[in-house]
């Protein structure tokens, strides 16, 4: 068998292993792609850098499927360009794009074993018998499949299958590896497993990956950064931590994780809101709307402060225990509903139908148009 390190060694010939040393860079510019009178893709502009793996999230219908489509070679923009290291590949065919793709429904052939489906693209490029079988044996091993090359699809479970496809996306050694919702269509437990393998396996190999999901617990976990898609456009690319404490627009904000909107009211031109009882600092840009607007204020669960109080602003209208913390779901006077984490293994935590008082960090907070 081949050694395993050929699969991170650099080498100059065309079937070299992917490393960082030779990772690609990708850039989307300008991309533009309609359906009829649905646009798929709105001016997107997206860069990918070496050897990072870069989750596209969003909403169904955002565009991010296409993207990654049009990356592969599957679709074609209506203008704009597509460039793998500065070259232009916007017309080139799909099988010359040194692009391996894996999708959501594995697409095994069901009448070819496990380790046949790996070689399958080297058969196609005519690798030679002895060295495809070996190449394809190696694969195996890096997904942690070695024994089960003589099974067939309907011999293997969902996640093994799974695996198996990425492994034949990995057999050309392409420099760009494209993963669209590869893990939608398994059970939350082979999931966790699979998304820990892939990442794993990306960093190993040090190969260029994009990455398209709607679960942001998936994007959040594996991604080096996260780009956030609506309606065609990206709202916001970052690293998944500034991601959740930045996000950069009040739609960022409520996809991504939890969000509370709790009722504002804007002073000082704009930079400050007045909320619970306090004065903080708005964040970012406020809504173009003068002194006394009404606003929401975006809040995460976790910054939210519960006490038992008789002249609180809300009243606890249930819990859910998550492990560490509890969830408090809080009713305001407006009828508004509000979500508090608090530490479950705190005594003095409100229990439903009793008043409570929220409070806030003194530190800035993003601000939104009051929802109607």
């Amino acid at each position: 068998m081949t050694p395993l390190m050929s699969l991170t060694a650099p080498a100059p010939d065309a079937n070299a292993a992917p490393g960082p040393a030779d990772a690609a860079t990708v850039e989307l510019r300008g991309l533009r792609r309609a359906f009829g009178t649905t646009t798929a893709l709105d001016g997107l502009d997206l860069t990918v850098r070496p050897g990072e793996l870069l989750a596209l999230l969003g909403p169904s219908g955002c565009g991010k499927t296409t993207a990654l489509r049009m990356l592969a070679g599957f679709e074609h923009p209506d203008s704009g360009e597509i460039l793998v290291d500065g070259k232009d590949v916007t017309t080139v065919p799909a099988h010359r794009r040194d692009a391996g793709m894996v999708f959501q429904s594995y697409s095994l052939f069901p009448h070819l074993n496990a380790l046949d489906n790996v070689a399958f693209g080297l058969r196609m490029r005519r690798v030679r018998t002895a060295e495809r079988r070996a190449r394809a044996a190696e694969l195996l091993e890096l997904v942690g499949l070695a024994d089960k090359g003589d099974r067939f699809p309907h011999q293997l479970s969902g996640g093994q299958q799974q695996r198996i496809a990425l492994a034949r996306a990995l057999a050309l050694r392409p420099r760009v590896l494209l993963l669209d919702e590869p893990l939608s269509a398994l059970d939350a437990k082979v999931r966790l497993t699979l998304r820990e393998e892939i990442r794993r396996l990306q960093q190993e190999l040090g190969i260029t990956t994009l990455f398209v999901t709607h679960d942001q617990e998936e994007a959040l976990s594996m991604a080096d950064r996260v780009a956030v898609m609506r309606a065609g456009r990206l709202e916001q690319c970052a690293a998944p931590a500034e991601l959740y404490a930045r996000p950069a627009t009040a739609f960022v904000a409520e996809f991504v994780g939890t969000m509370s909107r709790v009722p504002g009211r804007l002073l000082a031109s704009g930079a400050t809101v007045e909320v619970l009882g306090r004065r903080l600092p708005v964040d970012g840009t406020p809504p173009s709307t003068g002194d006394g607007a009404d606003v929401d204020v975006l809040v995460r669960p976790e910054s939210l402060g519960v006490t038992v109080d008789r002249a609180g602003e809300g009243r606890v209208l249930g819990t859910s225990f998550l492990g560490a913390t509890v969830r408090v779901s809080v009713a305001l006077a407006d009828g508004t509903l509000v979500k508090a984490d608090v530490p479950a293994h705190d005594a003095g935590r409100p229990a439903v139908g009793e008043p409570v008082r929220l409070t806030l960090p003194d530190r800035p907070v993003l601000v939104a148009p009051r929802a109607t």
